[in-house]
């Protein structure tokens, strides 16, 4: 494959338009590969076609792969190397398996606006489709790079088995949940940031830089996700209002003003913790967490990350295009709305 040019750009959507009109061509052909039922899976979870094979045109946001492209113009001189395409195409991957299996642990039953892959096709189809798509990942990415993909999915697993844990705990705290946020979601962003770096010839300290402004803008990505999950808009999340406190998910914003000491916090954790399942009062919990400060804490945490990010960024040295792109993505984690 001939080497391919990532346009400079300020403009953070546009970088997502890059990111998956590169990597799309490679992807698609690595779905192909599969036999046709759990290739009908996998591409109907992606989001290119529906239950019945038709096209469709829903898909994800390619942020990671738009990471990994970034960080490799970051260091690359003249066209980004094929391996970074392949690199950010296996980022693509491992994210897709990660919210296969997430919908079926959770119990998910909807994503980007239709049933979840687990409710269509069933639950064992959908994990063997997760499980085939991280073996298309340690593929598709370069054999010298296999450790890095190694790495990140002990780390998403560990983080996954943390969150689970999490539901049941008598108690968790704000910095275990942040632990987690930064397995569970920081370490595939650190990864995208790694694996463009590498790929792209950077040394392995400005790569190892990379990955840390990954990790932590990953953190502020969940914060930014568990305040949609009870606030965002069901229009625009493509998820039922109010869904992570109907499922009482210990998400960040409730840990926090669980952790509120507090006449507000207080009261919520009756509610929260003993009135399991009673629809009526998901509405008064929403507005429970806001006034013991969940989201308010959530919506600074995030700021914090992304300015610790930035730090990491500006000691990686990269070209200084490269960091206007790069903030841009940052920014763009913290203000979407979906």
């Amino acid at each position: 494959m001939a080497g391919h040019v990532v346009r400079p750009a300020t403009d953070a959507v546009r970088l997502l338009v890059d990111a998956r009109t590169l990597i799309e061509p490679v992807h698609r052909a690595t779905i192909d590969e599969l036999g046709p039922a759990l290739r009908r899976v996998a591409g109907y979870h992606i989001g290119w076609w529906d239950v019945d094979g038709r096209p469709s045109p829903s898909g994800g946001k390619a942020l990671r792969p738009a990471l990994t492209l970034a960080c490799a113009r970051a260091f690359a001189d003249g066209p980004v190397p094929p391996d970074v395409i392949a690199a950010a195409t296996a980022v693509e991957l491992i994210h897709d398996f990660s919210l296969l299996h997430d919908d079926v642990m959770d119990g998910d039953e909807t994503r980007r606006h239709r049933p979840s892959a687990w409710v269509a096709f069933g639950t064992t189809a959908a994990i063997l489709a997760g499980d085939v798509l991280v073996g298309l990942a340690l593929r598709r990415v370069p054999p010298s790079l296999t450790g890095v993909l190694a790495d990140v999915l002990v780390d998403l697993c560990e983080g996954q088995s943390a969150d689970v844990a999490a539901e049941t705990a008598t108690s968790v705290d704000v910095e275990q949940c942040l632990a987690t946020a930064a397995r569970k979601t920081g370490a595939l962003m650190g990864a995208a940031c790694r694996l463009g770096a590498l790929a792209a010839g950077a040394d392995p300290a400005a790569a190892d830089h990379c990955r840390w402004f990954g990790v932590h803008l990953g953190v502020a990505f969940q914060l930014v996700d568990d305040v949609l999950g009870i606030w965002g808009d069901p229009a625009r999340t493509g998820k039922p209002a109010h869904s992570d406190i109907r499922a009482r998910r210990r998400t960040l914003p409730v840990v926090a003003a669980l952790a509120a000491d507090s006449p507000v916090g207080r009261r919520l954790g009756r509610i929260y913790l003993e009135d399991r399942g009673e629809d009526e009062n998901v509405p008064r919990i929403a507005e429970l967490v806001a006034e013991a400060g969940g989201r308010a804490w959530a919506e600074a945490e995030a700021d914090r990350r992304v300015r610790l990010a930035f730090g990491c960024l500006d000691r990686a040295d990269p070209r200084p295009d490269a960091v206007l792109d790069l903030r841009g993505l940052a920014r763009l984690v913290t203000s979407r709305d979906r």
